[in-house]
């Protein structure tokens, strides 16, 4: 077969369609691909549990880099080794703290699959629904008894900003904070030097397959490291500018089966044969 490629996909926005299923031709394409030969892993800012389904349904065989990176580890293999690396609880107290100096809507944290929202909101309770977490609610600053895996601020258009100012300048040594795209004004938390990069360098180097056999697809200003660090970084067509910018190449939108249109041009997969 040609050499062994490392395929790395995000999921919202990137593998996923816009109603979070993966599409047939892509799902062949992977699959095709894993026949071949070559590895297929996820790298999302989701946790795990609502992320297995797609692991599961892809039929995966290799480690998952959940949270941006805070947690790292194999589902199929225990002996892998299992990083988790969550923030201290005490910066995460004084960010909420500090947050009540600025209007904000809600702050969760995720402490594996824990999730604890300071205020009770529904709409925000169902999007972290998935996988049946343990939801806990009330004043964080009471309530938070770990060390949080990730912290999400929602805020408001104005506040956000002030928000990342604010975090920038007092807390820019312990951690590292992004900015969901619209229409959610929310900014997400992880430790400092964590990225989806980092649990990719893992994985790859178990594999003992080379940065430039890295083939890595993304949308977002969380995939901003990867597709750097990949030999092979690919920006969605509906990914944001700045992705673009650095990104190897552009594909197709993840409504437009980009991830497949490149994949069967760069590995030459002729799904016509496989198709009955």
């Amino acid at each position: 077969m040609a050499e062994k490629h490392l395929i790395v996909v995000d999921l919202d926005g990137t593998l996923l369609t816009d109603d979070k299923k993966i599409s047939p031709r892509t799902k062949k394409v992977l699959q095709k691909a894993m026949e071949q030969g070559h590895e297929v892993m996820i790298a999302t800012g989701r946790p795990f549990r609502s992320s297995e389904l797609y692991y599961r349904e892809l039929e995966l065989v290799t480690p998952i880099v959940n949270f941006n990176g805070a947690f790292v580890h194999h589902p199929r293999n225990n002996s892998w080794g299992l990083y988790h690396e969550p923030m201290d609880i005490k910066t995460a107290v004084e960010i909420v703290e500090a947050c009540h100096e600025f209007n904000f809507h809600n702050i969760v944290a995720e402490v594996q699959d824990e999730v604890y929202f300071h205020y009770h909101d529904e709409r925000l309770i169902n999007l972290f629904s998935m996988g049946e977490p343990a939801v806990t609610t009330g004043d964080l600053r009471q309530m938070l008894a770990h060390d949080p895996t990730c912290m999400l601020i929602h805020a408001t258009e104005e506040t956000a900003p002030l928000i990342r100012d604010h975090l920038s300048q007092v807390h820019a040594e312990v951690i590292h904070h992004r900015r969901w795209a619209a229409p959610w004004h929310v900014i997400e938390l992880v430790k400092l030097g964590l990225s989806k990069a980092v649990g990719i360098q893992r994985a790859a180097a178990d594999l003992n397959i080379p940065k430039e056999r890295i083939i890595a697809f993304g949308d977002e200003d969380n995939d901003l490291e990867m597709i750097e660090y990949a030999g092979i970084g690919v920006a969605m067509g509906n990914g944001i500018d700045e992705l673009k910018n650095i990104a190897n190449e552009v594909t197709l939108t993840n409504e437009e089966d980009g991830v497949a249109l490149f994949l069967e041009s760069k590995l030459n997969i002729n799904l016509e044969k496989t198709i009955n």
